[in-house]
């Protein structure tokens, strides 16, 4: 169908009429789309930051990675389990192992999980696991992909394709709207261009259209867009400051090792550095990052806690095991060099911090019958 459009100035915008993608187009829904995953507002006044490595290679590493974006205000968790790669002989991720510790590690820190699907087979194991669904730029145009992903009855975080127009984007997303799901996030990643000093070109200005031409969130992958480091940071500041939803960033313990995208990884050391020019930014806008924790009613709040205490409960019980493990080695290696006795600390560390002073803060919750 030929698109009209009218003019409005010096510029020309799609009457909503003439839009070939109607269920995104703003006019379908003016006030925009709030998604709601986890805990964790997606589209609202808080700026949402995606953290994570490129591809989960082992528990600790993903556990590292998370606990310290976390800390930084990191509330969504990302990480691959199955790569697409250019070349066949890369790394191509851990598959259903990389799900399952992904799952393990959001449920423990209460961080959503967003994750990318490869097949439409594979949808509804990746949907058991994850948050969120991430169909990549090299599949936004994978129409059985994108309606089993529309199927799974998760949010889906939609990248935009690295030749793609705006409107082969939006008309991406319809097609996983047609499936009765508005869950969608778009996604800026970069462009290619005729540029070759960066992995792509960060089209920002189509992130601001897009906001203007769709009711659905978008947010910016500064990693893929830039593929060096050094410019993450400044293009995360760029996109708070354009006024979009968020960023997903990727992150490593050990770039220089990384098994996939080292070079456009920020180091976990650098990281809160990034975090607070993004907080500088957007103190200047007046907005807040969004955290799993606002703009919680009670009961959702319970529900989300009672994960989260269920999560701790499974990481305490894992590093009981750890321990264990640890001390026995600890002795076969005494016995080995022949130290006699047993050095291995009996008590840990943590208990001797909750009998002092490091815990003194909490008190205990008290509510009057009117809370």
């Amino acid at each position: 169908m030929p698109l009209e459009s009218k003019e409005r100035g010096d510029s020309q915008e799609l009457a909503p009429t003439d839009a070939p993608y109607t269920r995104v187009h703003r006019s379908a829904r003016p006030e925009g789309t709030r998604i709601r995953v986890g805990g964790v507002e997606i589209g609202g006044e808080g700026f949402v930051v995606a953290a994570g490595p490129c591809a989960v290679e082992s528990r600790a590493q993903l556990d590292r990675t998370a606990r310290a974006v976390a800390a930084s205000g990191a509330s969504v968790l990302r990480g691959g389990a199955f790569k697409p790669r250019t070349s066949p002989y890369a790394f191509r991720g851990l598959g259903r192992p990389g799900l399952e510790m992904l799952r393990d590690v959001g449920r423990e820190l209460g961080m959503p999980v967003v994750t990318e699907v490869l097949d439409p087979g594979d949808a509804g194991l990746v949907a058991d696991h994850a948050d969120i669904l991430q169909i990549g730029a090299r599949n936004m145009q994978n129409y059985a992909l994108l309606e089993a992903a529309g199927r799974a009855g998760r949010p889906v975080l939609l990248k935009r394709g690295l030749s793609a127009t705006i409107e082969e984007l939006l008309l991406a997303a319809e097609y996983v709207a047609l499936q009765g799901n508005l869950d969608i996030i778009l996604c800026e990643r970069g462009i290619r261009t005729f540029e070759t000093a960066t992995r792509n070109t960060l089209d920002l200005g189509a992130a601001v259209l897009l906001g203007e031409r769709t009711h659905l969130p978008v947010i910016v992958d500064p990693s893929h867009a830039s593929g060096r480091a050094s410019m993450v940071g400044p293009l995360s500041m760029a996109a708070a400051a354009a006024g979009v939803a968020g960023v997903i960033v990727e992150v490593h313990p050990d770039p220089r090792h990384a098994l996939c995208d080292g070079a456009q990884s920020v180091a976990v050391s650098e990281f809160p550095a990034l975090m607070g020019g993004v907080a500088s930014t957007l103190a200047g806008r007046g907005r807040p990052f969004s955290t799993p924790s606002a703009s919680l009613d009670p009961e959702t709040r319970l529900e989300w806690e009672t994960e989260r205490l269920k999560g701790l409960d499974r990481m305490l019980v894992r590093l009981a095991r750890e321990r264990a493990a640890a001390g026995l080695r600890i002795d076969a290696l005494q016995s080995k060099i022949g130290r006699p006795g047993r050095n291995a600390p009996d008590a840990p560390a943590w208990q001797e911090g909750i009998r002092g002073d490091s815990c003194s803060h909490l008190k205990p919750v008290t509510t009057s019958p009117t809370d």
